[in-house]
C-alpha cells in the first residue's frame, strides 16, 4: 500500500520511483475491484497475489521502454514479469488481469492526481506554519511604531505588527486558494479509451478513487480535463506571487538608506567577495527570482487545457515538468521564508529614527483636518498644509537643516492651532486609536 506516502518530502513525490508507486497501487486496487466485482473473471486469491508480488525497479522500466516507447506498457510488462516469476510452467497467469479494461491515461492521470494531492499537502502545511509564524511576530512588534509609505514616500504612521498581521492575512487567503485546488485536482478516472467505460465496470472507477480519496470525474474522455491542473497551476502562482510580495518588503527594509528590518546574518556568514562590509538580502532576492519560474509555469498550464477533441498528448511532456518545477520550488520558497520571518532582525529604533527623518511632514493629514474644525474650508485648509509642508521638503532635497514641519505652522498666521492642539496632532500614537480593532480581527485569524 502507499500510506507510507501520507506526507513525503516533496522531491520525493516527483520522483519515478514514487509515480511508479503509485501506478503500482492503483493497478493492484483495480485488480482487487474487479475480484470484488466478479464480473472478468480473477479470483480473490489472484487479486492477494498480484498484491504480494507486484512490483518494479525504475531500472527495468527504463531498459523496457528503450523498446517500446510507451512508459505504461514498459511498467506493465516489468511488474508481470514479478508477478509471474513463480507461477509454474502452464499454469495461468495473474498477471493477465492487471490494466484489464484500462487505458492508460486511466492510470497515469489518476495517478498524477493522487501525487498532486500529495504535493498540495506539504505545501498547504508550508502555508500554515508560515501564517503562524507572521501571526505570532504581528503580535511581537504590535505597538512598534514605524512609517508606512505609500510609492515608497513616507505616508503615516503604523507599526511594524501591521506588516507581519497583513502578511498572515495574504497566506490565509493563499491556504483557501490551495485547498480549492486540492478539491478540484482529487480527482480519479478509469473509464477507458474515451470515457465511455466501454471494457470496465464504473465500481472499479470508484473503488480505486476511494481507496486513494479521490473523486470519480464525473465525465472523463480518456483524460482528466485539464482546467483542474490550470487551477492548481494558478494557485501556486498566487502564492508565489504572495511570498515574492512578502520577500519584497523585506529587501526594501533592508536598504542602507532604510535598514528597518534585515534577514538573517548567520555566523561565518560572507556577503560579497569584495566588499567585506556588505549584508545582501540575498535569501529574499531569491524567493523573488524562483517566484517568476512558477508564474511563468502556470502558463504552460493554461496552455495545456486546450486538446485535440478527446485527448492528444501535447500536455503531457509540458506538465511532467512544470508541476514538478513549480512544487518544488514553491516548498523551497517556503523553507527560506520559513527561515527568515521567524528570525527577521526588526530595528524598532531605526523604525522610530526614520519616522522623523521628515520632519513631521507625516502629520499633514491630521493637520488639514484639526484646520477644517476650526472652520476653515478644505481648499483654504489644504494651501496652508501643503505652503508650509513644501518648504520642508525642499529644504530635505537640498539636505538643508532647516524648520521643521511644526515649525512652519507655528510661524504661519493663517494657521489659528494652539500649541495644546499642535502637541495632540504630532503624536504619532494620534494615528493608532484604532489599532485594537485591527489586532482584535488577528487574533481570529486561524490555520
Amino acid at each position: 500500500m502507499i500510506e507510507r506516502y501520507t506526507l513525503p518530502e516533496m522531491g520525493h513525490i516527483w520522483s519515478l520511483e514514487n509515480k511508479f508507486d503509485v501506478w503500482k497501487e492503483i493497478e493492484v486496487l483495480a485488480c482487487e475491484a474487479q475480484a470484488e466485482l466478479g464480473q472478468c473473471g480473477i479470483t480473490a486469491d489472484e487479486a492477494a497475489w498480484i498484491r504480494a508480488h507486484a512490483d518494479f525497479t525504475v531500472d527495468e522500466i527504463d531498459e523496457v521502454e528503450k523498446v517500446t516507447n510507451h512508459d505504461v506498457i514498459a511498467f506493465t510488462t516489468v511488474m508481470a514479469g514479478y508477478i509471474d516469476a513463480d507461477i509454474p510452467e502452464g499454469d495461468p497467469k495473474p498477471s493477465r488481469w492487471v490494466h484489464y479494461g484500462m487505458t492508460s491515461s486511466d492510470l497515469g492521470d489518476t495517478a498524477l492526481s493522487y501525487q498532486v494531492t500529495q504535493a498540495l499537502d506539504i505545501i498547504i502545511a508550508d502555508v500554515k506554519r508560515l501564517g503562524e509564524t507572521c501571526k505570532r511576530r504581528a503580535f511581537e512588534f504590535e505597538d512598534a511604531i514605524c512609517v508606512g509609505r505609500t510609492h515608497g514616500i513616507h505616508a503615516e504612521p503604523m507599526t511594524f505588527g501591521m506588516k507581519f498581521g497583513s502578511w498572515a492575512w495574504a497566506l490565509k487567503r493563499a491556504e483557501n486558494r490551495l485547498l480549492q485546488a486540492r478539491e478540484v485536482a482529487a480527482t480519479g478516472a478509469i473509464s477507458g479509451a474515451v470515457g465511455t467505460y466501454s471494457n470496465i465496470d464504473p465500481f472499479v472507477e470508484q473503488f480505486v478513487c476511494e481507496k486513494l480519496g479521490l473523486t470519480p470525474d464525473p465525465l472523463s474522455t480518456q483524460v482528466i480535463a485539464r482546467d483542474r491542473h490550470a487551477q492548481v497551476m494558478s494557485a501556486l502562482a498566487v502564492t508565489a506571487s504572495t511570498l515574492e510580495s512578502i520577500a519584497m518588503q523585506v529587501r526594501l527594509l533592508q536598504q542602507s538608506d532604510v535598514i528597518e528590518a534585515e534577514e538573517p546574518f548567520t555566523k561565518g556568514q560572507k556577503g560579497s567577495s569584495a566588499m567585506p562590509h556588505k549584508r545582501n538580502p540575498i535569501t529574499a532576492e531569491r524567493v523573488c527570482g524562483l517566484s517568476r519560474v512558477v508564474k511563468a509555469n502556470a502558463q504552460v498550464a493554461f496552455d495545456d487545457v486546450a486538446l485535440w477533441y478527446e485527448r492528444d498528448i501535447s500536455h503531457s511532456g509540458a506538465e511532467r515538468v512544470v508541476l514538478a518545477d513549480s512544487f518544488i520550488a514553491l516548498d523551497y520558497m517556503f523553507s527560506k521564508m520559513q527561515w527568515m520571518l521567524d528570525g527577521l532582525n526588526v530595528y524598532v529604533n531605526k523604525s522610530l529614527h526614520n519616522l522623523w527623518r521628515t520632519r513631521g511632514l507625516i502629520f499633514s493629514s491630521k493637520v488639514i483636518l484639526a484646520l477644517v474644525d476650526t472652520g476653515m474650508t478644505r481648499e483654504d485648509a489644504y494651501v496652508v498644509v501643503q505652503r508650509n509642508a513644501m518648504k520642508v521638503w525642499d529644504d530635505i532635497q537640498q539636505a538643508i537643516d532647516g524648520p521643521t514641519f511644526r515649525e512652519n505652522l507655528e510661524s504661519d498666521p493663517d494657521c489659528p492651532l494652539t500649541e495644546a492642539q499642535l502637541d495632540a496632532i504630532f503624536d504619532p500614537e494620534s494615528f493608532l486609536g484604532h489599532k485594537a480593532v485591527i489586532f482584535d480581527k488577528l487574533k481570529q485569524l486561524e490555520f
